[in-house]
């Protein structure tokens, strides 16, 4: 009787581990894809000399700027830069 108890006891620990360890593996994976959500761009030292000989005022949110800038300093195609600058917020 006292062996059985045991292992129930033993059991529940074992699965309440179990519960434990899928809830960090969620809560570190919802994070992960929390920040790489960013709409702000990374860009490299020759994108942002690209950028400043092309714009004094640049502006990200201005569509056509955006779809201009990615197709001339990021070698974009016209589709693909409109969906990105639409993604990031443009107008």
């Amino acid at each position: 009787m006292q062996a059985r108890v045991g292992r129930r006891v033993q059991q529940r620990a074992m699965g309440g581990l179990a519960v434990q360890l899928q809830s960090l593996v969620l809560l570190t994976a919802l994070a992960a894809g929390l920040a790489s959500c960013s709409r702000e761009m990374e860009y490299t030292d020759q994108q942002r000399a690209c950028i400043a000989e092309h714009y004094t005022n640049y502006d990200a949110r201005q569509l056509n700027q955006c779809v201009d800038v990615c197709k001339t300093c990021m070698r974009g195609n016209t589709v693909t830069c409109n969906t990105s600058c639409r993604l990031r917020g443009a107008s």
